[in-house]
This record gives C-alpha cells, sequence and structure tokens, in this order.
C-alpha cells in the first residue's frame, strides 16, 4: 500500500509554512481582505466546498452541525471529478486544506475531511 499523508487543516490568514505541503482552498469564495500572494494556494477547489445555500443555511451553528455534514456529504458525491484530483494529491503529497472560518472545528474542512477519510477507508 502507497504511503498516506495525514490531512492537515490551517486558516488561510495564518502564515503558510514549508510544512504546509500543497496548500488548497477549499471555499467557494475568496477569503475577505487577502491577496493571492499572502494566501499561498496552490489550488482553490471551490467546486468542493458547500453551495451558497448550504453555507448560508448552516452559518456555522453546531447545532445544524450533523445535518450540515449530511447535506454537505450529498453534494460532495456529485463531485468525482473534484474529488478524484484531491485524492490524488492527498494520496502523493503532504496536503493541507486552507480555510477562511473563524469556527476551527465546525466547519466544511473538517468535513471535507471526514468524508475523504471515509471515502478512502471504504475503497481499500
Amino acid at each position: 500500500m502507497a504511503k498516506r499523508y495525514p490531512i492537515a487543516l490551517k486558516r488561510v490568514y495564518e502564515p503558510a509554512e514549508p510544512d504546509d505541503g500543497i496548500r488548497i482552498l477549499v471555499e467557494r469564495l475568496w477569503p475577505r481582505g487577502l491577496s493571492k500572494e499572502k494566501a499561498k494556494v496552490d489550488h482553490w477547489l471551490k467546486d468542493l466546498a458547500p453551495s451558497a445555500e448550504l453555507r448560508k443555511w448552516f452559518q456555522h451553528d453546531v447545532e445544524k452541525w450533523e445535518e450540515f455534514k449530511s447535506k454537505y456529504f450529498e453534494e460532495l458525491s456529485n463531485q468525482v471529478d473534484g474529488l478524484e484530483g484531491l485524492l490524488d494529491l492527498i494520496k502523493s503529497h503532504k496536503v493541507t486544506l486552507v480555510f477562511a472560518s473563524k469556527e476551527e472545528r465546525f466547519n466544511n474542512s473538517n468535513a471535507l475531511v471526514e468524508f475523504i477519510e471515509n471515502f478512502m477507508r471504504n475503497s481499500d
């Protein structure tokens, strides 16, 4: 079995570090007040972010977390091409998913990592 690198998470506003590996922004909108140079993002995967409707509905409300994940996972299962590209990167590089939210636990990046880990576990 090929070596798998852990998927790291980091706020996009935090300084980029060499240990970040490939930095992938998983937000539908570009983070406010941040230049592309300062963000140091290698890939911007808008299609793997929650839809605008889902994002507005959720608004990082912890009470909605489980339902948000369920709806988001459904959206992700329709993004086969984007997921395959991300999985290829994860299997061959250290990857850091960067996100804009101040909420570091209940955000789409954490949900995306859960989805990916479940997918990879089920495809082994």
